[in-house]
């Protein structure tokens, strides 16, 4: 395999600066809405922020990989004082937890730092934070190219899940004729 130069995009989250305001779940929520900007439904969103209000802990966390099965991870951490729960970090929509998944389809949510927005431009939850608390930064590594199914896969394999084989397939195929 060749090696290639890969732009990575990274959000770094400043979880002490977080007050809670959730604008970044609204504005994600507006960009993936069908049609765009229509409605607004934070189940939606590629991120979520994690509260504990009794402990004033806000933690944002962006939808990351799918994962098919439950983790053994329960452990607590204690971060500045404030105590969090391994299930706060974790960014895969798996079956403990409703958490970055699609609401009407259940189909599992992965943030895609609004690349429909175009090159150079921050991803919106991003600009809309006003404290400061997500800071985007773009890399170049280089990296072993690779081929990536997986990701259709874990979609193909929802659909199926839910309507099964036979009407994706009657889908797909109805599908391709229209092109």
């Amino acid at each position: 395999m060749a090696r290639i130069k890969k732009k990575i995009k990274t959000i770094k989250v400043d979880a002490d600066k977080c007050n809670g305001c959730r604008a970044c779940e609204v504005a994600c929520s507006f960009f993936h809405a069908t049609p765009k900007y229509s409605s607004n439904n934070p189940a939606r969103s590629r991120i979520q922020v994690i509260t504990h209000r009794l402990k004033d802990i806000w933690l944002p966390v962006f939808a990351g990989e799918y994962a098919p099965a439950e983790c053994m991870g329960r452990d607590k951490y204690i971060i500045d004082g404030k105590e969090y729960d391994e299930c706060g970090f974790c960014r895969a929509a798996c079956p403990s937890r409703d958490l970055f998944k699609e609401p009407d389809s259940g189909l599992p949510l992965k943030c895609d730092m609004c690349e429909e927005l175009g090159p150079g431009e921050k991803p919106l939850c991003v600009q809309v934070c006003l404290n400061d608390v997500l800071i985007y930064e773009e890399r170049e590594e280089e990296v072993e190219e690779e081929v990536n199914l997986g990701d259709m896969e874990i979609g193909l394999q929802a659909l199926v899940n839910k309507y099964g084989l036979q009407k994706v397939a009657e889908t797909v195929l109805q599908m391709a004729q229209k092109d």
